[in-house]
């Protein structure tokens, strides 16, 4: 027993190693490295008896070695701008869901600011790290600006934005899901459909809003004012006070279902039925949707599938490491219309 000034000091107990797992369980140390390893090759008996005796030894696989000898580190970075919104925290489940099927884990760096020092950081913050690619997902406009480059060193997938040629990106259809919405309204007869949209800063708001105008140019009928919210209920109650107060508006296409919640409060608050005077329709088709007053008719994203289809297509791309970055792709994951009971045709007017 070592001592300082005097008075003992226990030595700390040794790292049980691989050897010892595999006398303890009775078998080679190369079966216990495929076991650690995750590989197919070891009977399930032999597996399940040199995972009773890591657990008894309290044996941790070494991932750094691991890691040197395959040159992988089963570790995903994720760079998000925000964890407050319904599809962030969606789109992460699903990518930290696939990602364990894979046997990967996930490293999640939120990035305060929307800016293009932020993201560089934290991607130089991830490659230090060790990790085997990097998925960002970012909707704000920043990834539009055509001098947005990373460094060269990990494969890279978006999520939410445009980031051009040089990036694999995956995004939900925004445009096929406004579309959807607005043809919706259009075709129960309303002659005109209001849209509070989410933040002007935010790429799928803003492509949710060219695609409602457009739909509405192409069945010839003059755009509204576009109505900005901040995707809060807060925001969509503000602007349902407003349009419930007119006796013009019909039909409102809410670029959220928490602004067309906000926005169905309005109208009950002020005395207008819903669909019975205004039809609302809102967009994610959130868990409670159908539990809104009255259920709500939405767009459905499938962020299920676009966390998916990230985690393929940057395996794709760490598998592939010292790919060619011009066989980069465009997934576009498509949206579904659910009717509901907050929309009908409009009454007939006197």
């Amino acid at each position: 027993m070592a001592t300082t000034e005097g008075a003992p000091v226990a030595r700390k107990a040794a790292r049980p190693s691989m050897g010892d797992v595999a006398r303890h369980a009775g078998v080679s140390s190369q079966t216990v490295s495929r076991v650690s390893n995750g590989h197919s090759n070891v009977d399930a008996a032999t597996r399940a008896r040199v995972i009773e005796s890591m657990r008894a030894l309290g044996y941790r696989p070494n991932s750094a070695a691991r890691a040197l000898r395959s040159g992988r580190f089963r570790t995903i970075g994720v760079i998000m701008f925000t964890l407050r919104t319904f599809g962030n925290m969606r789109t992460l489940d699903a990518i930290a869901s696939e990602a364990a099927h894979a046997n990967y884990s996930v490293m999640l760096i939120p990035v305060v600011d929307a800016t293009l020092e932020q993201v560089s950081g934290a991607y130089s913050r991830l490659s230090e790290q060790g990790v085997d690619g990097v998925i960002i997902v970012f909707e704000a406009h920043l990834l539009d600006n055509a001098e947005f480059t990373l460094p060269p060193g990990l494969p890279v997938v978006v999520i939410d934005s445009n980031a051009g040629a040089e990036y694999t990106v995956v995004d939900t259809d925004q445009a096929e899901g406004a579309r959807q919405a607005t043809e919706h309204l259009l075709g129960l007869g309303h002659r005109q459909v209001w849209h509070i949209a989410g933040p002007e800063t935010s790429f799928s708001a803003v492509h949710r809003t060219e695609s409602w105008r457009r739909t509405l140019k192409n069945a010839g009928i003059e755009p509204p004012p576009v109505l900005y919210g901040d995707w809060s209920t807060e925001s969509g109650h503000r602007h349902g006070l407003t349009l419930g107060r007119r006796d013009d508006v019909t039909a409102i296409f809410a670029a959220n279902d928490q602004m067309a919640l906000g926005a169905m409060r309005a109208l009950h608050e002020l005395g207008r039925d819903v669909p019975g005077d205004i039809s609302v329709v809102g967009f994610d088709d959130l868990e409670e949707a159908h539990s809104f007053w009255p259920p709500l008719t939405t767009i459905r994203q499938d962020f299920g599938e676009v966390g998916r289809q990230a985690i393929q297509q940057l395996l794709r791309k760490v598998d592939d490491y010292g790919f060619d970055d011009e066989d980069n792709r465009r997934v576009t994951v498509h949206t579904q219309l659910i009717v509901r009971e907050s929309t009908a045709s409009p009454r007939v007017r006197a």
